[in-house]
């Protein structure tokens, strides 16, 4: 069955139109404005999905949801109250309004309060630029059911090891929003972000292995098909089977493109300003600084056509600009919202509710080049627990995936502890592979690690 979008448009998908969306905010910042608010700020969205689970060939769940909402922010002077509500009458706009207004009146003051500088938030033209975020799925559930279907069974085919199934999943997620603010910038649009995934058991009495694959896009036609899904999600639990133990030792790890993206989100939140300003941060006052080996380069792209994390605008309406963020290994930039920014006497870089679109710059080798690279080591392919200390940049986790000798995968570990520290690991980068997958906010390739504390479990 085909997957292709219906040429619909956004109105008929949604409860509200995004012109009313624009008439509800405008009447919050006018009644704030009356009530005798210095200023206010307002979101509204609205937004629906569908999800359906196929186990063992069989509809096990379908799930639907469909949610509405507004927030709002009011200041009087530097002190500042949120209220919000999921009713769209006007009475309750009005309400919601002094609600927001009664927290502002005893809330303590806070000179770093307030919205953004006027001159850098987006203007009307950038705010109303199209970056292809919204292709509506327009799928049943029997035809959702059925795209389930075929990636479990193509999973079960791949060999008769495959005993079981933790299900199929076929996920659209639609919604659009709102936001502006009494400085004169308003700005939204739709968005979409639609998934496929697969999760199959494999083995019998000598033992059981889990693995899971997905594929997700904010449009469908992008989705890898059922069939590459599911065939690939019984690879990787079959290749999981009789795991051995390994000795404590040091070795290179080389993170799988999944969990690397994972690397470059604890630098992240490292870097971005409530980290550095409350200094929970390993790498407060870094910028500037050599923070990881000097092949790294790390671009943020907020304005790719269709990509998962792109906007024109943050979350305090401040305009998205393309950014080099690390170049030759040395930090050239924070990740700032207005407020965070006043905290440390810096400028917003329009990083208010997280970074857009990092683009790791990935190195000559593919995977396979990766593995012979490191010629002996681990390749982690899962990993367990939360072992981060964001303060001293302590690295601990549990971890399972393969052991490697003579650059070739030799057998499945599990059970086991990586360690190191992120500092040093950011510093010990020896190649950046160039299998990128791209599932979020952040596209890397495999991240080679040159070396790392390996201990059984």
């Amino acid at each position: 069955m085909s997957r292709k979008s219906a040429p619909i448009v956004s109105d008929a998908r949604f409860s509200h139109s995004l012109d009313t969306l624009r008439s509800l905010a405008q009447d919050v910042l006018d009644h704030a404005r009356q009530s005798g608010a210095s200023d206010c700020e307002v979101d509204v969205s609205e937004g629906f999905g569908q999800s359906v689970t196929v186990r063992h060939g069989d509809v096990e769940t379908i799930e639907y949801n469909r949610d509405k909402g507004i927030g709002v922010s009011v200041y009087l002077g530097k002190h500042r109250g949120c209220a919000s509500t999921s009713d769209f009458s006007r009475t309750a706009l009005r309400e919601t309004v002094e609600a927001a207004l009664n927290i502002a009146r005893y809330t303590a003051e806070d000179v770093c309060a307030g919205l953004p500088e006027k001159e850098l938030l987006a203007s009307r033209e950038q705010s109303a630029a199209d970056l292809d975020l919204y292709h509506p799925w327009v799928l049943s559930v029997d035809a959702a059911a059925d795209l389930a279907r075929r990636c479990e069974q193509a999973a079960f085919a791949v060999s008769p090891l495959v005993s079981n199934s933790e299900g199929a999943t076929v996920s659209i997620q639609e919604g659009q929003f709102v936001a502006a603010n009494s400085l004169g910038f308003m700005g939204g649009s739709p968005t979409s972000r639609h998934y496929l995934s697969c999760s199959v058991i494999a083995g019998g009495e000598d033992g059981m292995q889990r693995d899971d694959w997905y594929s997700t896009s904010r449009d469908p036609e992008q989705i890898a098909s059922p069939e590459a899904i599911g065939d690939y999600a019984a690879r990787r639990a079959l290749s999981r089977l009789g795991p051995r133990r390994i000795k404590t030792c040091k070795a290179p790890v080389l993170f799988e493109a999944p969990l690397a993206a994972a690397l470059i989100a604890s630098f992240v939140h490292a870097v971005s300003g409530g980290s550095l300003y409350r200094k929970t941060s390993f790498l407060v006052d870094s910028l500037g600084k050599r923070v990881f080996s000097d092949g790294v380069r790390i671009d943020e792209r907020p304005h790719l056509p269709g990509a998962l994390a792109s906007s024109m605008f943050d979350n305090d309406g401040v305009a998205t600009r393309e950014r080099a963020v690390v170049v030759g290994g040395e930090l050239q930039g924070y990740f700032l919202s207005a407020y965070t920014a006043r905290k440390l006497g810096m400028r917003t870089t329009g990083n208010a509710g997280g970074c857009h679109n990092l683009i790791v710059q990935p190195g000559a080798e593919d995977f396979p080049g990766l593995l012979k690279k490191m010629g002996r080591g681990l390749l982690v392919t899962e990993l367990l627990g939360h072992g981060i200390n964001y303060v001293t940049g302590d690295y601990s986790r549990g971890a399972a995936g393969y052991w490697v000798e003579g650059g070739e995968i030799r057998h499945a570990v599990e059970e086991i502890t990586i360690a190191g520290n992120l500092r040093d690991m950011f510093l010990n980068i020896a190649a950046v592979g160039n299998d990128v997958l791209v599932r979020g906010s952040r596209q890397v390739g495999s991240i080679l690690v040159s070396e790392m504390k390996l201990a059984a479990g």
